[in-house]
């Protein structure tokens, strides 16, 4: 009795009254983070079952050339991203119809208030300028990468975009490209950093597509004038306000859905579009000498339309194509050795792997070319 008097009497002095409130709240915050993983482990296993039936699904490889991959490299891996960071998870929810494709003229640029102009710094000789754009300002979404149908990423500049730079300066650098009075496209450009490249290095057409009008406008616009402003008054002194001599004659801009914004690219009416897609087939010198995508292969839905475009609009000759991106997308499906999948089953294309960027902090990014194969 005496003795439980005491400890009676020890627990009600202030110090150990605190000592066990604070216990009490530790373990109460400790039951709460159990909960949330046990529920996000709960919603991890949902999503791996239907990554793996979607898997699955997914045809065989086809040729012996097809870059062979690991077991955990072919399986699609969990996004965080469906709990609230970077692109949204797979949907059953249907898409809404694409946007009509147009041309998007270089007077139509819509500059936000709150734009701002920063430095790429891609290496010691070569620093490119970007602007910066809030997603919601343009778009009215926030805190999303992608919004399937509405909005595709082309806002946020992507590590591969940075990548493909780089190779390209390299490539040229060595000798093994030559943009000098080439017919460029950038597809998915977005903030057009390697077509604004292929600009700067003498290319003699360059057309810039994007999925949102609404980009060309407020981005890649802003994008390509101040670049070429910027080389201009660096090469020639030419004051800011002359630099825009025969720019709208070089550069052009169209938006829309890959399925279809090919007929925009080699001008003409509704009446010519048909004329303008056999001209494109036969006829070498109205296809592209060289098309660049830096990040166009996060989607595994629209993998087949991406590379029906570069087949309809690539030099058969001589063309190349140079594609920046990640292995694998997370949640999405998608990434490079994906599309190789579909370019590979076609046979009739060929690629090797440029540069591969495995820094530890993302995935693992790459860089291919392309070009066909000889007959």
């Amino acid at each position: 009795l005496h003795s439980s008097s005491t400890f009676r009497l020890q627990c009600s002095t202030p110090p150990v009254r605190a000592i066990l409130k604070s216990g009490f709240f530790h373990l109460q915050v400790c039951r709460t983070l159990v909960s949330h993983t046990l529920l996000r482990l709960t919603f991890l296993q949902r999503f791996l079952a239907t990554s793996e039936h979607q898997r699955r699904r997914q045809r065989p490889m086809a040729e012996k050339n097809t870059p062979q991959l690991a077991d955990h490299d072919a399986h699609p891996l969990f996004s965080l991203s469906s709990l609230g960071f970077g692109f949204s998870g797979p949907s059953n929810k249907p898409l809404p119809p694409p946007p009509p494709c147009t041309e998007v003229l270089l007077s139509e640029v819509s500059e936000p208030i709150n734009s701002r102009l920063e430095p790429i710094t891609i290496n010691d000789r070569l620093t490119l300028l970007k602007g910066r754009v809030n997603t919601c300002d343009v778009f009215g979404v926030s805190n999303s990468d992608l919004v399937p149908g509405k909005y595709e990423g082309g806002l946020k500049l992507w590590e591969g975009s940075i990548d493909l730079v780089k190779c390209l300066y390299s490539e040229v650098q060595d000798g093994r490209l030559s943009l000098i009075g080439k017919r460029v496209l950038e597809l998915g450009c977005g903030h057009g950093l390697p077509g604004i490249y292929a600009c700067l290095e003498g290319a003699a057409i360059i057309h810039f597509q994007d999925f949102n009008t609404e980009v060309l406008k407020c981005l890649t616009i802003p994008n390509v004038k101040s670049n070429l402003a910027k080389e201009q008054y660096q090469s020639q002194n030419i004051p800011n306000g002359d630099t825009e001599v025969n720019l709208s004659t070089q550069v052009r801009f169209y938006s829309g859905d890959w399925s279809e914004v090919h007929l925009l690219f080699h001008g003409g009416d509704d009446k010519d579009r048909e004329f303008n897609k056999v001209r494109s087939e036969r006829d070498p010198s109205a296809c592209y000498d060289v098309i660049l995508m830096a990040e166009t292969v996060y989607s595994l839905s629209s993998l087949e339309n991406l590379y029906g475009l570069i087949k309809k609009c690539l030099n058969h000759q001589n063309g190349v194509v140079y594609m920046a991106g990640k292995k694998h997308y997370f949640g999405v499906g998608g990434g490079t050795r994906q599309f190789l999948h579909v370019v590979n089953e076609d046979g009739v294309m060929m690629g090797s792997l440029l540069a591969e960027v495995a820094d530890g902090s993302s995935n693992v990014r790459e860089v291919w070319k392309l070009s066909f194969k000889s007959a």
